[in-house]
């Protein structure tokens, strides 16, 4: 197999290593293309992969074409990628936003697919939801899922609206996860902790919470009935929550991505 990665900031590069991890490309067939020139000089430091400009011709021989590229990019760039693109090449793009139907206009491509990752796949844990032009066959879906595979799970939607969605629930989600974590580690600190020990207590809290969830029986409701008895500690945090509408206002909040994501992508 041949890849181009065109764009090699941070998931460009967390795509091309996770592919020569898992034997998917040899150095030799992975083409890192980038249109700045002291990038180009970073790249070829690092020795993963073969360097070469957006307009390449061996970007022609490549069976996938990723676009890790910023959205606001992409016009600029199409003008050259358009000289070298053939129409048997699979594009997978990871703009944010960018819907199937604009990629096709500006490339004049057919065989398009729209991935959404998030920051995790750098360690090998992901969530990657995608969709796919009509013109693609299951055969070459599998192919492109093979890839988005390697940085951890994935999900394919029928329906690209879902993919505005996606980019707030599970695209933007670590940065919730943060906050959560950040907050609760003040918290720590305005009780008596130094910061060193309260991020060790609420950090391990939330692993084996996950593992909890992630492996029992239980249902939410019921993790939280455990942990929350009558009367008690958790049960006063809870009842503060609900009356600052704290849930209510966290999931405001994610539509409110969602909808920024539907208004990026017009």
């Amino acid at each position: 197999m041949k890849i181009t990665i065109v764009g090699c900031g941070n998931m460009g590069l967390i795509y091309a290593r996770a592919f020569l991890k898992y034997n998917i490309v040899s150095k030799e067939n992975l083409l890192l293309a980038e249109k700045s020139e002291a990038r180009k000089q970073e790249l070829l430091k690092l020795n993963i992969g073969q360097v070469c400009v957006v307009n390449d011709a061996r970007v022609s021989e490549s069976d996938i074409v990723i676009l890790a590229v910023k959205p606001q990019d992409f016009n600029e760039l199409s003008i050259e990628l358009k000289q070298v693109l053939k129409p048997e090449n699979i594009i997978i793009s990871i703009m944010a936003g960018m819907k199937l139907e604009r990629i096709e206009e500006v490339l004049q491509q057919k065989n398009i697919i729209r991935a959404m990752p998030n920051s995790p796949a750098e360690l090998g844990m992901g969530m990657t939801a995608f969709t796919s032009s009509k013109a693609l066959t299951i055969e070459q879906i599998r192919k492109a899922e093979n890839l988005l595979a390697t940085t951890g799970r994935t999900v394919f939607f029928e329906n690209e609206n879902l993919l505005d969605a996606v980019t707030a629930l599970s695209g933007s989600g670590p940065a919730y996860f943060f906050y959560i974590v950040k907050q609760m580690i003040e918290a720590g600190k305005q009780m008596g902790f130094d910061e060193a020990t309260s991020s060790m207590l609420v950090k391990q809290t939330m692993l084996g919470s996950f593992h909890l969830m992630n492996t029992a029986s239980k249902s939410l409701d019921e993790l939280i009935t455990a942990v929350a008895s009558k009367g008690g500690t958790t049960e006063a945090a809870l009842t503060s929550f609900n009356a600052d509408e704290v849930g209510k206002n966290l999931q405001k909040g994610i539509v409110k991505a969602r909808d920024r994501a539907s208004e990026l992508s017009k």
